[in-house]
């Protein structure tokens, strides 16, 4: 680890006084040695009787160092000895100097165990540094141009030849510990789970870590690592990662569970940890960050690329859009000298990092290139798959044969476990957990509960986990509970995400949506929902509407009505037309929607203010209405104010599926009696002219597709 590093994470944990080493002033010859004083003597006292579990002795070395310092300026304080420049500039230096030695051991006192293990070389080559930086101090200290006591100087000679002499110093026992733990790495790596004897001898006998409350600040330390030092980090995050599964499988081998029940307790609520998911945090999917979005399709962009303007777009919007026919960017309007697409890896890697550090999933596209190579160093380690695997064995058998206390404590553990990578999610089903998650979720403790379903919503993002979800007696009755009788906010809206991730399975629509109650409580969630909840919510709805069997049960549960209120909420709205132009589709959808009051006008808001995905979705949506619903409907659209416009605007600046909507949904208004368009004062067939794909009027060929983004959020 680089010295700025160490620096950087000590500033990150707000060291006290450190604002007082930042830049030397201009002080006086009397004030400078004042303040010498006082900084080496606050060194001192703070950090002499402190217990140092590792870098022992390069620490005392050091505070011998600084209390000999100290001797020398509190003389020269009491005694009002006159300096010479060159002593200044020297004491000047030691300024710096006392700075970086409270950097140091600071960090050596903060740090957590495994750490300071780990960085066992890098720690003692910066002791070593800071030695050399006061030999050279010594060295040019003009001594003898200064009048000293007799015992100060025989001192300062005597630092100096030890300061002299002194070589890079690794403590052997630390560093045998430190190879320990990577043996114990290399075992998981090979599939063997070391003993319970040796882990405890290692992590109890010689690191000192004694409860589970220690192992979880370790936990979260190494966590902590892993976000800040984006990527340039020794060991690698995948490493790192593997110490943190290992250390997590001991946290509950060697302490059990009975800590971290009376910390969580029933019906309490839980505290913010740092390094891992909080309510805060799981809330912010929703708030990317602008930088971090398409231009065009506003999603979180998974592939960035350059254009030749200079703008970064989405590989698979910009891609689309210039399949289309477009020559310009579509964000300045330039002309584009070139084709060609970069990849941002820059930015790319930016993504990764806010998505990591926010429980955001992120897939990397199957095209990527070179760039993948932070993708592969970010995968687990077969030791962290294999630690976790042990692990996830232990939490299930408490939630199968534990205390209630313990079955909440494992629910959480396997809701982390499962929140990061496709291995944790296979195994933990496979070793069974979905059957006693399943029970819990009808807790009467709220902890319990929201852990359980979150959980279940995690393992649900891997394909094969939907089907055991699904098979599980009673599962999707229970899941469906929560939804409407949840004792928490954030339970209510992981099961509607829990129904969103299981309802990408056709099979699974109609099955979802004949279970009681689930689309009204849906539906009640799009209306008084969180912003997070509505967002559940509509994609749930969203993809049950996609199955044709589902519209009676969505008007008769009042879907409808909801999604038709969500269409002036800017969040939802893309979604909420999707949902209404695949239910207007059928005569009984058509009908119900046009019996909305506020549907047409919400739909014609979003053909003038929406994204480009939400404008087609929302003329296509007036185009299925005018389709199906009959000449009532058809009026209805017909005297919307400023379509006609609207509809112009699209046939020259929407995507292609919009202009093609666009123009059949013209050509629907032609074929009326007493009826006559007129865009710009030019006839529609003047508008069409030039198009002859729009002519065929292809979207009567069943063109069933609403382009929608969404993802799953991982909690």
């Amino acid at each position: 680890m680089a010295t700025a590093a160490i620096f950087s994470s000590l500033r990150r944990r707000r060291s006290p006084s450190l604002q007082a080493f930042l830049a030397p002033v201009d002080l006086t010859d009397v004030s400078l040695v004042q303040t010498l004083a006082a900084i080496s003597s606050e060194l001192v006292s703070c950090f002499s009787n402190k217990n140092f579990h590792f870098q022992r002795k390069n620490s005392r070395s050091l505070l011998r160092r600084l209390e000999v310092f100290l001797v020398l300026l509190e003389y020269l304080r009491d005694t009002g000895t006159g300096l010479p420049s060159t002593a200044m500039l020297c004491f000047k230096e030691l300024y710096l100097v006392l700075y970086r030695c409270k950097i140091l051991l600071d960090y050596c006192g903060q740090s957590s165990k495994l750490w300071l293990l780990l960085q066992n070389h890098s720690i003692s080559g910066h002791f070593h540094d800071l030695n050399q930086e006061i030999s050279t101090l010594l060295d040019v200290f003009p001594v003898d141009d200064v009048e000293l006591s007799e015992d100060v100087r025989e001192q300062i000679d005597l630092m100096q030849v030890h300061a002299r002499k002194a070589k890079l110093y690794i403590d052997e026992n630390d560093e045998l510990l430190r190879v320990e733990l990577f043996l114990f790495l290399d075992e998981f790596e090979k599939g063997k789970v070391p003993s319970h004897v040796e882990l405890r001898s290692f992590f109890v006998e010689n690191l000192r870590i004694k409860d589970a409350t220690s192992c979880r600040s370790e936990i979260e330390f190494l966590e902590e690592q892993i976000v800040n030092h984006e990527g340039d980090i020794e060991p690698t995050a995948s490493v790192l990662n593997g110490f943190v599964a290992i250390t997590r499988y001991c946290r509950f081998l060697l302490f059990g569970f009975e800590e971290d029940e009376a910390e969580m307790g029933v019906g309490n609520q839980k505290k913010p940890r740092k390094g891992l998911i909080t309510r805060e945090i799981a809330e912010t999917f929703i708030s990317i960050p602008k930088d971090f979005c398409c231009p065009i399709s506003l999603d979180l962009m998974r592939d960035p690329v350059i254009i030749s303007t200079g703008q970064t777009y989405d590989r698979s919007s910009i891609a689309r859009w210039m399949e289309e026919g477009h020559c310009s960017c579509p964000k300045t309007g330039q002309m584009l000298a070139h084709t060609r697409l970069v990849s941002n890896r820059a930015l790319r890697n930016l993504i990764v990092q806010w998505c990591t550090a926010h429980g955001v999933p992120y897939d990397p596209p199957e095209t990527a290139d070179a760039s993948a190579e932070y993708f592969t160093a970010a995968l687990p380690t077969k030791a962290a798959i294999e630690a976790n695997r042990a692990t996830a064995e232990l939490l299930i058998q408490q939630l199968a044969c534990g205390s209630q206390g313990a079955k909440t404590v494992a629910a959480r553990e396997i809701r982390l476990l499962a929140k990061t990578g496709r291995d944790n999610r296979a195994f933990i089903a496979k070793a069974g957990a979905i059957p006693h998650l399943c029970e819990l979720l009808s807790s009467n403790n709220p902890v319990a509960q929201e852990n359980s379903v979150t959980a279940m919503l995690n393992l649900s993002i891997y394909d094969k986990n939907k089907s055991r979800i699904m098979e599980e007696e009673r599962c999707l009755g229970s899941i469906v509970q929560v939804l409407r009788f949840g004792l928490t906010t954030e339970a209510r809206e992981n099961a509607a995400a829990t129904l969103f991730s299981l309802s990408a399975v056709h099979d699974y629509k109609k099955r979802i949506a004949d279970e009681r109650g689930a689309v009204e409580a849906l539906a009640g969630l799009l209306r008084m929902g969180t912003t997070r909840g509505k967002k559940d919510a509509v994609t749930a709805l969203f993809n049950l509407s996609t199955h044709t069997d589902n519209c009676l049960q969505m008007i008769e549960a009042g879907a409808v009505t909801a999604l038709v209120g969500a269409l002036g909420n800017e969040g939802v709205a893309e979604e909420a037309a999707g949902a209404l132009a695949l239910i207007v589709r059928q005569p009984i959808g058509a009908a119900a929607v046009g019996k909305e009051e506020m549907a047409v006008s919400g739909l014609i808001g979003m053909m003038r203010c929406g994204t480009p995905r939400a404008k087609e979705n929302a003329v296509a949506a007036l185009l299925e209405l005018c389709r199906s619903g009959g000449a009532v409907a058809t009026e209805r659209v017909l005297k919307a104010p400023a379509l006609a416009g609207l509809l112009q605007t699209l046939l020259f600046t929407g995507t292609k599926r919009a202009r093609r909507k666009a123009a059949s949904l013209a050509r629907v208004f032609q074929r009326c009696e007493n009826t006559t368009l007129h865009f710009g004062g030019l006839g529609v067939g003047y508008a069409f002219a030039g198009n002859s794909a729009t002519n065929r009027d292809p979207s009567f060929t069943g063109d069933v597709s609403v382009p929608v983004s969404m993802s799953v959020p991982v909690l």
